[in-house]
């Protein structure tokens, strides 16, 4: 009995003692375990304060981009802005570069043609009024001048006999007058290529036998046929208008004149001058010679 009873305690200490040894493994892992789980929730706490920390930082990085892409379209405007600013300094370069191209061109045009005023009273009005044309309007309305007396290349522009023909006029004056208006024909027809201005009433120049061409005068109003061919009136021959004397008719002559100072007017108002009048066909051409040569005019 008392070998069964040892064997039973024994027995039961074994098992006791595995029990203690199972509690304290037990114990162990719970204590791994509990530790485990505080790692996880620091971890998991510092991964909520890391995404936190990144989304802000993202939101910085979307701001910080969108600022960025704002000053891209600024730095863009500006330098589209600078570009402009640069193509328009090259620009007026150029067109100063021109104006004084033209400037030194029609200065030769000047001493070529000079246009001069002589000392001493005038003795004749430049230009008499052509009043027998409705296309002048109201020539009373321009007053006359007192400027002296004007010349071109030394020959004054006397223009009474190309209103006023009698068997007295003076041959050589009106020869004079005609020489003179050749004169002024290619001295515009120089200045209107040069400024590159397509004049209204082309010139055909012949010296002192010059016409001046009108391509309204050759359509008669009365007659014309608002259903033709477009391409018939481009085919019309324009009339033309002697700037010299033919027999006894001044009638034609006086509007070559007054179509002649047209032309220039045309000039005068393209460089932003104004005319003196349809009377002063020398006090015009000096005029815009004098405003081309002008130290304005390359700077406008």
């Amino acid at each position: 009995m008392t070998l069964q009873g040892d064997l039973v305690k024994n027995e039961s200490l074994n098992k006791l003692n595995e029990l203690e040894e199972m509690r304290e493994r037990l114990e162990a892992r719970k204590v791994v375990m509990a530790n485990m789980s505080t790692r996880c929730r620091v971890a998991t706490e510092d991964a909520k304060k890391q995404e936190e920390m990144l989304s802000t930082e993202v939101r910085s990085l979307l701001v910080a981009g969108t600022s960025l892409s704002v000053a891209r379209k600024r730095l863009q405007e500006a330098n589209r802005l600078l570009t402009e600013e640069r193509d328009c300094v090259k620009l007026k370069n150029v067109q100063r570069k021109l104006r004084a191209r033209q400037q030194y061109m029609i200065s030769q045009v000047s001493l070529l043609y000079p246009v001069k005023i002589l000392v001493g009273p005038a003795q004749e009005q430049e230009l008499e009024s052509y009043s027998s044309s409705s296309r002048l309007g109201n020539p009373s309305a321009s007053k006359p001048v007192n400027q002296g007396l004007l010349t071109i290349l030394g020959l004054n522009l006397t223009l009474l006999p190309f209103t006023k023909m009698s068997f007295f006029t003076d041959k050589k004056e009106v020869q004079r007058s005609a020489t003179a208006l050749g004169y002024v024909a290619h001295a515009v027809s120089l200045i209107g290529s040069y400024l590159q201005v397509p004049l209204r009433y082309p010139l055909r120049l012949g010296g002192s036998r010059s016409y001046i061409n009108d391509h309204a005068s050759s359509i008669d109003p009365a007659s014309s046929d608002l259903s033709l061919d477009t391409t018939l009136s481009a085919n019309v021959k324009p009339a033309e208008f002697p700037l010299f004397l033919e027999g006894q008719d001044t009638t034609r002559a006086a509007y070559a004149v007054f179509l002649l100072n047209k032309d220039i007017e045309q000039l005068l108002n393209f460089i932003g001058v104004k005319s003196l009048g349809p009377r002063h066909v020398l006090a015009n051409l000096k005029e815009l010679l004098r405003s081309v040569q002008s130290s304005e005019y390359i700077d406008t």
